[in-house]
């Protein structure tokens, strides 16, 4: 099976999988493949609106940002993304004068996906930032699905616990609940709180959506299609509600080592808390540790990625491909 992104340039601009390329497939590609200069020649004229210590806040755990990435890539993307927001609120407006309605404008969704450690909470992060600095959409929220994640309890007693971030791992019901009532413009909607720290869903604690000119919803599998028996009316997808969707994409040795990165430094900082639910880690020593950093990655995450994740990805409206270093090397736009 291909798991990663394979990139072929034909020298048309335009981007295939070899996994795409089997007998009988359809041999041309959605896509148009971008290089970071390609790519950053599209900012036109976009300001930057980050100061440079703003930027040590939005670097995720690995990944420092700085000032040539975010000019590079996320400026031209906000950029894009500002214009498709224009024209979905001017879409919007058409229809309402078209059924003599007055309704509030309606949220646009961007839906950011990818596989554990890949960085999509940096890059939903920065875009919250940079979106909520155009003038025409200041309010700016973000949401993980992490929160609908069933609870630790509900996730044993199904036997899950070994599947959690699996697609059915998910409450997903409320999640598409939550969405429907986001886009009808109700004024105030509650989701549930995730702590990575506690490794379950905090009891009592909500977070409260109020009615975003643009709402970012970052998680595992938000590009997933529903699931439905064999002659059943088919449900709503929750990609059915994403009006532009992101996929944060690496090859899955390059994640591997960011994984095992991430869980050695959280191991010497945070996991030493008592009341973290991975403190039992920091009695293991070094190669113990990461033995078994590895088995929780090969075991449950990569399995995820490729059963799940992966299968998603030519969903995506754009595709950040990372290199090794984390910056992005290549940047797939669809155009069809």
């Amino acid at each position: 099976m291909t798991t990663a992104l394979d990139i072929a340039d034909a020298g048309d601009g335009t981007w295939s999988e070899e996994s795409g390329r089997k007998s009988g497939d359809l041999n041309f590609s959605p896509y148009r493949i971008f290089t970071r200069e390609q790519w950053a020649k599209l900012r036109a004229d976009t300001p930057m609106t980050l100061e440079p210590q703003e930027l040590e806040v939005l670097s995720g755990i690995l990944e420092d940002l700085s000032v040539e990435e975010v000019e590079t890539i996320y400026l031209p993307l906000s950029r894009l993304l500002n214009l498709y927001v224009a024209a979905a609120q001017k879409l919007h407006a058409v229809s309402s004068t078209f059924l003599g309605r007055t309704d509030c404008k309606v949220p646009f969704i961007i839906g950011v996906a990818g596989s554990v450690a890949v960085g999509k909470s940096t890059t939903a992060r920065v875009l919250k930032a940079l979106l909520a600095r155009w003038p025409d959409h200041p309010r700016v929220d973000l949401l993980t699905t992490d929160g609908f994640l069933y609870p630790n309890r509900e996730l044993e007693a199904r036997d899950l616990m070994n599947r959690k971030g699996f697609p059915e791992s998910f409450d997903t019901p409320r999640l598409l609940k939550f969405l429907a009532d986001v886009k009808s413009g109700k004024a105030e909607i509650e989701a549930p709180v995730y702590s990575h720290f506690f490794y379950d869903i905090m009891a009592g604690q909500k977070i409260v959506i109020e009615r975003p000119d643009i709402l970012i919803v970052e998680g595992l599998n938000v590009l997933q299609p529903a699931t439905y028996e064999r002659g059943s009316a088919s449900g709503p997808f929750v990609s059915d509600f994403i009006d532009f969707s992101i996929f944060i994409d690496a090859e899955p040795a390059l994640i591997e080592r960011w994984y095992l990165e991430r869980f050695m430094r959280l191991r010497s900082t945070a996991f030493r808390d008592p009341a973290s639910f991975f403190h039992r880690y920091i009695t293991l020593t070094h190669d113990n540790a990461v033995a078994r950093a590895l088995e929780l990655w090969r075991t449950i995450n990569l399995k995820n990625l490729v059963d799940n994740i992966l299968p998603t990805r030519p969903r995506a409206r754009l595709i950040l491909h990372k290199a090794q270093d984390h910056s992005i090397k290549t940047v797939a736009l669809r155009n069809l």
